[in-house]
């Protein structure tokens, strides 16, 4: 008997970058609000369903919207009420999630302007193909 596999690929068309912070997600938000022009506000959290069969963990999720259809940007805590979003990545306090068309040049911006953050410890670009838990980001 002929067996055919069906093989399933996430659509990853995000660019993610990770953040160290000590700061609250609020107070970050207003950080990066204030130094890059943004104005990120905060949306439901992200509700996620780390281990089959037990409750959803939430993250702390905000939301920028350049243009209606353009870029979006969103800012999720990786800690969440029992776990980590990427548990992979422990040490990231917070990932900036990027849907829709972003420049390479306009990212580099973004990048050099969230390590200018004094209160960021570290800001950098993270390929969502190499992060093994990515189907936590699909929302």
């Amino acid at each position: 008997m002929n067996r055919k596999y069906l093989k399933f690929e996430i659509d990853l068309d995000f660019l993610l970058i990770a953040i160290t912070s000590p700061l609250k997600d609020y107070r970050l938000c207003y950080l990066v609000n204030k130094f890059l022009n943004l104005n990120f506000v905060k949306i439901g959290d992200l509700s996620v369903e780390i281990h089959p069969g037990t409750e959803p963990v939430l993250f702390s999720r905000y939301q920028y919207n350049t243009e209606p259809g353009d870029t979006d940007f969103y800012f999720i805590a990786n800690k969440g009420t029992e776990g980590h979003l990427l548990p992979e990545m422990p040490r990231a306090d917070y990932f900036l999630l990027i849907k829709n068309y972003m420049d390479e040049k306009d990212f580099d911006g973004l990048l050099s302007g969230l390590n200018k953050i004094p209160e960021i410890v570290a800001a950098v670009k993270i390929d969502p193909k190499k992060v093994k838990s990515r189907e936590n980001l699909l929302f």
